[in-house]
C-alpha cells in the first residue's frame, strides 16, 4: 500500500483510563507512524473524540450542540497527537472543515495533496463539519477524497465480533468478513452510514486493537491480529 487512512480511537489513546491522554501510549503510536511513513506510505489520520466527549449519550443538550462539542474534541486530539509526532521527527499538518483561528488549516483537497507531496502526516480533524455525521463517516469521506487504498481502524477492541465482547464472553471474532455482511448483520465496525459509504467506494478495512504491540505496523504489512473487511 502506498496511501492509507488510519482511524484512531480516542478512547484507546487514554491507555485504558477512558478519558484524557496516556502519553506513553501516544508516543508508542507516534513511533509506529514514523515507521509507516519511513516505508514511503502517505498517511492520513482521523481521531475520534471518545476520550473527551460522547455527545450521543447526553440527555440534557440537543444533538446539534452535542455533535459540535464532539468535533472540537477531535480537534484537541489531532493537535496533541500531531505535536507528539513532531516530537519524534515527523512533519505534520492538521486540517479542519471549519476555521479554528491559527490552530489548523482549512480543509482543501489540493492543500492535502501538497502536504502529502511534502512528506507530511495529515490529520483530518473536526469530522465532516456537520452534526449528525460521526467521525466514522468523516473517516470514509476523507479516505475517499485522498484516494486511500485501505482504512486502518485502530480501536479499543481487537476486531469485529458477532456481539459485544464486553457483554458476551462467548462473542465470536471474525478473521475476515465482507462489508456486505457487516451491513446486513449491522455489526459495529463503523456506524451504518460509514459502512454503506465504504461499500459504495469499495475501500477495504483492517480492524485491530491499538494496544497490541506494533499493531499499526503489522496492519500495514498485512500481518495482523484482527478483522479484515473485504469489498
Amino acid at each position: 500500500m502506498k496511501r492509507v487512512l488510519l482511524k484512531l480511537s480516542g478512547e484507546a489513546l487514554s491507555g485504558g483510563k477512558g478519558t484524557g491522554f496516556d502519553e506513553a501510549t501516544v508516543l508508542g503510536v507516534a513511533g509506529q507512524i514514523s515507521e509507516v511513513v519511513s516505508k514511503g506510505i502517505s498517511l492520513g489520520i482521523v481521531i475520534g473524540g471518545g476520550n473527551f466527549w460522547r455527545g450521543r449519550t447526553s440527555e440534557t443538550i440537543q444533538r446539534v450542540q452535542a455533535d459540535q462539542i464532539g468535533m472540537l474534541a477531535t480537534v484537541m486530539n489531532a493537535l496533541y497527537v500531531s505535536e507528539i509526532c513532531r516530537h519524534v521527527g515527523l512533519k505534520t499538518a492538521v486540517y479542519t472543515p471549519f476555521a479554528c483561528g491559527g490552530f489548523t488549516k482549512l480543509y482543501s483537497v489540493d492543500d492535502v495533496e501538497e502536504s502529502f507531496r511534502q512528506g507530511k502526516v495529515v490529520f483530518f480533524a473536526g469530522g465532516t463539519g456537520h452534526p449528525y455525521f460521526s467521525t466514522d463517516t468523516g473517516t470514509v469521506l476523507r479516505a475517499t477524497e485522498m484516494k486511500a487504498e485501505a482504512i486502518l481502524l485502530a480501536k479499543a477492541v481487537d476486531g469485529i465480533y458477532d456481539s459485544d465482547p464486553k457483554l458476551n464472553p462467548q462473542a465470536k471474532r471474525y478473521d475476515e468478513i465482507s462489508i456486505d455482511e457487516v451491513i446486513e448483520k449491522k455489526l459495529q465496525a463503523m456506524d451504518l452510514t460509514a459502512s454503506i459509504m465504504c461499500m459504495e467506494q469499495r475501500i477495504p478495512m483492517l480492524v485491530f486493537a491499538l494496544e497490541e504491540k506494533d499493531s499499526i505496523i503489522h496492519a500495514v504489512d498485512g500481518d495482523f491480529h484482527g478483522t479484515r473487511v473485504t469489498v
